[in-house]
Parts: C-alpha cells; structure tokens; sequence
C-alpha cells in the first residue's frame, strides 16, 4: 500500500467517525443537554419544593414526575434532592426538585427551602384530615416567610409564588376524610392557588398537577413530562434558538423539538449559594423589571 492510499483509508476512517458522532451526538461543538441547563439564564432556571406531612406520597408524586416506578412501600425522607434539565424551543431550562421531610427535623432548614422554593406543591392525603390541617398551616407560614423576604403587606392573602394544593391518594375514596369542597374552599381562599385530586399509586393527575403548576408559574408547558422527548443527560442534538417564526409551531412539532433528561449524582447548592441567587433574583427583577441576564450557577 502506498502513501497516498493510506492516507485516503485514514481520511475516510476520519470521515466516518466524524458522521457516526454527528449521527449520535448532534453537531459537533454542542454542549450536552446538562451542560446547557448549567448555565440558563436565571429565569430559565426554578426551584420546586414539595411540602407536607410525612406518608402522604411526596415522594411516590416526585417519582412519578421523574419517570421513575411507583413503589408501595414507606421510607421516611430527611431530604432528597433531584433535578431536570429541558431543551425547550432552542433554550435550556433547569428545573431543581425539592422533597423536604414530613417531620420537620430541622426547622431553621425548612425556612430556608421556603424562601429559597419558587414554586410549590403543598400535598396532603384525602384520608387523613391531620394532613389537611399540615398544608394549611404550611400554606399561611408559607405566606408569611415570603411575605417578609419580599416586604408585601402581611394583611395580603394573595401568594405570591405559584404554588398548588394537591390532594393526594384519590384512590381512598372510602376512607376519605376531607371533601374536594373543602380543598376548592382552602384554595380559593389565597388569590392565585391552584388545587388538584390525585393518586401516585395509580398515576392518576400526575402530569395533569405538574401541567397545572408550571401553568400557574408561565412556564413552557413541554416541561410536562408527556410533552417531551426523554433523552440522556449527555444528548446534544441541535442547540440552535428557535426564531420568532417558529413560536407559531404546531404542538406536535413542538414537543419533537422538545426534550428533557434526569441530571445524575446531583447535590442540594450551599445555603450560602442559594441565599445568593435568591437575591441576586430579587435584584435582578427589581432593577430590570424581571428581564434577568443573569446565569444559574451552582457552588
């Protein structure tokens, strides 16, 4: 074999590997899905926190979400910590998961997830009226704690975070101890609460409460997980920004464009980084009336 035919074999070899890699991993130079999410601009990026006593099904909803099996058996929770990360019409998005403890082993750290929270599901069980009474008592120290971080007047009962009211293990309906009306009547006593029946058991209004919730907060609705495509946290495909014309797209192309992975080995920032990027949040609204540049970063 002479010279000039070996480098045409290593040229083509090149050449192959280079369109296998494309063919994979979208085009060369992007960033995978999770690198992207890590520096979204600041109001691409939320803070979820799920709230109420312990066994009633946080985190079987929480694994739902993440697309994870429904298991029938009770673990307590100190504190899990998960997020998902989203390519949504050419833009990352970063959605971090909060399950907090039923048992309010730290209160000083539950002050924190609630000033820290963006949006929140505040959960109960329809057959434990004890429950019930924990999201009311969760829903006015919630009101309050953010209330004064954001100096609204304490006498307001309107949230001023999305938050919705979730009514869990619908499938108990026999033994049920509090009525829907009393939830409806719960809710719509706080301006701009929302409220949902659900059951983790048997996936029941899982995605419909997540749908629900990121409606509330005006976030993309191909963040619910039947609105898009479920992919590897290293995937890279097209990271090219969607132009104005294609904001008109119909929802199936949309959700096509649209995808979302489960970051792995993720930890909880450090109470420092998040009281930091809260108020450099809360800076950045006031000072460009919401139009933050900013990036979400992790310490």
């Amino acid at each position: 074999m002479d010279n000039g035919e070996g480098r045409g074999i290593t040229r083509a070899r090149t050449m192959t590997s280079k369109w296998f890699s494309q063919r994979l991993n979208g085009q060369p130079g992007s960033e995978p899905l999770v690198a992207q999410a890590e520096n979204a601009p600041l109001e691409n990026c939320r803070r979820l926190v799920l709230l109420g006593s312990a066994r009633v099904g946080k985190t079987a909803i929480v694994a739902r979400f993440l697309g994870a099996r429904y298991v029938d058996s009770y673990t307590p929770t100190i504190e899990d910590f998960h997020r998902k990360v989203y390519r949504i019409r050419g833009e990352p998005y970063r959605l971090d998961i909060l399950d907090t403890s039923g048992n309010h082993p730290f209160p000083a750290m539950r002050r924190i997830s609630l000033l820290t929270g963006d949006l929140f599901l505040l959960v109960y069980s329809i057959d434990c009226r004890a429950s019930f009474n924990e999201v009311k008592r969760l829903l006015e120290q919630l009101l309050q704690v953010k209330q004064q971080a954001t100096s609204t007047g304490p006498t307001s009962k309107k949230v001023p975070m999305p938050v919705l009211l979730v009514a869990n293990k619908c499938d108990k309906e026999r033994d049920r101890d509090v009525s829907l009306q009393e939830l409806k009547e719960l809710a719509d006593s706080f301006q701009g609460c929302g409220y949902i029946e659900t059951s983790a058991k048997f996936n029941k209004n899982i995605d419909e409460a997540f749908a629900k919730l990121f409606d509330i907060a005006s976030l993309p609705s191909e963040m619910s997980p039947s609105l898009h495509r479920k992919v590897q946290p290293g995937y890279v495909g097209s990271s090219a920004r969607c132009s104005s014309t294609k904001r008109g797209l119909s929802l199936r192309r949309r959700v096509s464009e649209a995808c979302g992975a489960i970051a792995p080995n993720v930890r909880r920032p450090s109470i420092r980084t998040d009281l930091l990027l809260m108020q450099h949040r809360q800076n950045s609204t006031e000072r460009d009336g919401g139009k933050q540049a900013a990036k979400c970063t992790v310490q």
